[in-house]
């Protein structure tokens, strides 16, 4: 089945969610509307809508003009399966100890490393993109050095693959959360298929806010995977939620964003232990004073 796609950039979230909203009642409808920064500095934000008929182009440039955005491009989308595109292109991950695969390469585990089946869905984190890897090689690098974290939380947890990694290295059980309902199903399907039931808890959240992450609090190593907007955002609750002499591990972000992150953790009592930078993206290591 074909589909269409019809995407244009604007400055400015409340314009660009004020531009979705107006999307929504475009008539052909469309199957969805996503709002994205686009995380390269510029202040941009992208709006896409999805249709299964091709868009009204008057009424995109109409509203591309209403609401100071540019020309919409249009494009038709091939029926292609993605997901199992995907999985049949994606070979496993080495990340020091851990080894991220899928269920076509189960037989490709090497002996006496700690291995996570991931397989490619809706959700992120398949441990290929450079923020979940370093993010990966982060943790390698704690547990080498000695680290035991007894209480972990990974904020924004995707497939999961960050909260399963700490279950098999440290010995309480994590909590994953994540904003997306899908996410939060995927994780803990992930949970199921890596035997690590009772071990990884998944819950929706939109940062820390849910009473089972208040409760569990202090942590003492916290992921965030997510993106500099809401790193930065998040700073003032990682300081409220992680004990003195906690680690965060943080990702998403390029590595021109670095600085602006550690500013703001700074300012909530933060010093960086270690960075890796990957291609464009940075992988931080934050310790709480």
């Amino acid at each position: 089945m074909t589909t269409y796609s019809a995407l244009t950039t604007l400055p400015g979230e409340d314009a660009a969610r004020s531009l979705a909203d107006a999307m929504e009642g475009m008539t052909p409808e469309p199957t969805g509307v996503g709002v994205f920064e686009i995380e390269d500095g510029s202040g941009l934000w992208e709006v896409g809508g999805y249709f299964l008929e091709k868009p009204d182009a008057a009424t995109l440039t109409l509203l591309a003009m209403a609401f100071g955005a540019q020309p919409f491009a249009v494009s038709e989308l091939p029926d292609i399966d993605w997901v199992a595109k995907v999985r049949r292109e994606l070979h496993p991950v080495e990340a020091g100890r851990f080894f991220v695969y899928g269920s076509h390469d189960a037989d490709k585990v090497p002996p006496g490393r700690i291995a996570l089946q991931i397989e490619a869905t809706v959700a992120f984190g398949t441990g290929h993109h450079g923020t979940t890897l370093g993010c990966l090689r982060a943790l390698d690098r704690l547990v080498d050095a000695g680290v035991v974290a007894q209480n972990v939380a990974d904020i924004g947890c995707g497939t999961g693959v960050l909260a399963m990694a700490a279950a098999r290295v440290f010995p309480n059980p994590a909590i994953a959360s994540d904003i997306d309902a899908v996410a939060v199903e995927v994780a803990e399907a992930n949970v199921a298929v890596n035997g690590l039931d009772g071990r990884v808890e998944c819950i929706e959240a939109a940062g820390f806010d849910h009473p089972r992450l208040h409760t569990a609090a202090p942590f003492d190593l916290v992921f965030a995977n997510i993106l500099k907007g809401p790193l930065v955002e998040l700073a003032p609750d990682m300081a409220a939620h992680i004990a003195p002499g906690g680690r965060a591990i943080l990702s998403g972000l390029l590595v021109v964003q670095a600085p602006a992150i550690l500013d703001a953790y700074a300012a909530q009592g933060f010093r960086l232990e270690w960075r890796e930078d990957i291609g464009e993206w940075s992988a931080l290591t934050l310790v709480r004073g």
